[in-house]
């Protein structure tokens, strides 16, 4: 397998296997994902947008990872920021890189791709912090909560609810850049 970075032109063209591996990572249903195409699409075009991919020989895709600068105006900062204190919007949005994909398919799973991924990623990342959210699970059974532990994401929020989903999530955050 290898690493690539990916631009946005690569991402959306390869959108139907993106959409593929998100919806094996994430369990989802076929008409969410149709939904998710779209988001996808447009997220590729904000500014700052990073991207990595994990490819096999062939060409498949095994794994993606992608963020861009975090700013207003955009829906999930939105949601963030409007549950932060001010204090807390100054050190973790002021100049923020938010990792807003990161996925591998479950075969794949618990063999490295994603910590390289991520690291590619934080590697590529504009500004000072970065921040992401994931669903709450037990952090000792979840390989998605060790990997970001292991990176030292630390919490920012905990049990936050985005509109239109019923699940808890944790926002984590972690100091840029990624030390050598």
């Amino acid at each position: 397998m290898r690493l690539v970075p990916w631009m946005p032109d690569d991402l959306t063209r390869r959108l139907d296997d993106v959409v593929a591996v998100y919806g094996e990572a994430m369990g989802y249903r076929s008409e969410l994902l149709e939904a998710r195409r779209g988001y996808i699409a447009t997220h590729a075009r904000r500014p700052g947008f990073r991207a990595v991919a994990t490819l096999t020989r062939d060409g498949h895709l095994v794994g993606f990872g992608y963020g861009y600068t975090s700013a207003g105006g955009q829906w999930w900062h939105d949601q963030v920021r409007g549950a932060l204190s001010e204090e807390a919007r100054k050190t973790w949005l002021t100049d923020c890189f938010e990792v807003v994909e990161l996925h591998v398919r479950p075969p794949a799973q618990g063999h490295g791709v994603g910590a390289r991924q991520l690291r590619a990623l934080l590697r590529m990342a504009t500004g000072a912090t970065t921040l992401l959210s994931t669903p709450e699970a037990d952090e000792w059974e979840s390989r998605a909560w060790r990997l970001y532990r292991r990176f030292e994401f630390v919490d920012v929020l905990r049990d936050f609810r985005f509109p239109g989903d019923e699940r808890a999530f944790a926002v984590l955050g972690r100091q840029l850049p990624l030390p050598t």
